[in-house]
């Protein structure tokens, strides 16, 4: 049986701290979700507590393909073109829900055990281990750490995301808004909003590496030569 879990939030910041006991990771254009693995069982949940399980066939066929029978992952819904771009608009069209895949930046449970009261440092660790070699439909967040992170911030905003998020490596997995994780945004990061009040964000090219999209419909979508 799944246990209760719930997602931890971010504090919005001005700044990226630059001490060298937080790891710091790029903010990825996409929807929050919550992946559970219970045996031959696997549910995709939103922050709202929306099941999107069949929405996303190629995250469920990954989850379902790891040796491991019990895990529950923390990560954010994305659609990456053939290039390595994240492309909000196509996600939110739901016309690409085939090619949609579940950016991992954390761990809560595995093989029965509750993570949660472990050191970030310790459940990436276990997230590695548990996503090794399986770069397919769930891939593993890269991130940087310690007194980079200021560097690295400059650098996304200056290649047009979103922003980027940083944790402390020595905290605990806790339900609702957390100081260990804080999340400072691009200011002049471009969005549109539409005539019916969506945010709808342009493409964005991811700062780190991140695996290829599992079709050429992002050839199609980009046009040959992929986006400028």
């Amino acid at each position: 049986m799944f246990k209760p879990f719930e997602f931890c939030l971010s504090t919005k910041s001005t700044s990226v701290p630059a001490g060298p006991d937080w790891l710091h990771e790029v903010k990825y254009d996409g929807y929050r979700l919550r992946l559970e693995r219970d045996g031959d069982r696997v549910r995709l949940i939103t922050r709202g507590g929306y099941n999107w399980t069949d929405r996303y066939p190629w995250i469920v066929e990954s989850a379902l393909k790891n040796r491991f029978r019990q895990f529950i992952i923390d990560g954010e819904a994305v659609v990456l073109g053939v290039d390595g771009v994240a492309d909000f608009n196509a996600l939110h069209s739901r016309q690409h829900d085939e090619e949609v895949q579940l950016y991992a930046f954390d761990i809560l449970s595995l093989d029965g055990e509750d993570l949660r009261s472990l050191p970030l440092s310790l459940r990436k660790t276990n997230l590695a281990r548990l996503l090794a070699r399986r770069p397919h439909g769930i891939f593993v967040a890269p991130f940087g750490r310690g007194e980079i992170g200021p560097d690295l911030f400059r650098a996304a905003c200056n290649m047009g995301l979103e922003g980027m998020v940083s944790k402390r490596v020595d905290c605990p997995y806790r339900a609702g808004r957390s100081k260990d994780w804080v999340k400072a945004k691009n200011r002049n990061h471009p969005a549109m909003e539409s005539g019916d009040g969506l945010v709808l964000k342009p493409r964005m090219r991811f700062a780190l590496n991140a695996p290829e999209s599992r079709s050429h419909k992002g050839a199609a979508r980009y046009g040959s030569a992929g986006p400028g």
